[in-house]
């Protein structure tokens, strides 16, 4: 299934993770959150990004720092 939320392409960022039909890193969502930033100043700030498609990636990250979590854990109790 191709991801409408995420690109990786070599030609675009030297690969790394923008969000889909931009050349915006992803990684500046996180950033801007970290200084106190709020979602909206983001969404300003980069008007090639949609609401939905921050949305959807903070969804996944806490998802996937969950899974992670739950694996580190598990690990550890064996």
């Amino acid at each position: 299934m191709k991801s409408t939320v995420i690109q990786i392409d070599p030609d675009i960022q030297s690969g790394e993770p923008v969000f889909y039909g931009t050349r915006v890193p992803v990684k500046s969502l996180f950033d801007y959150l970290g200084t106190g930033e709020t979602l909206e100043t983001y969404l300003e700030d980069f008007p090639a990004v949609t609401k939905e498609q921050a949305l959807v990636v903070i969804e996944q990250s806490g998802y996937l720092l969950i899974q992670a979590y739950h694996i580190i854990n598990a690990e550890n109790i064996a």
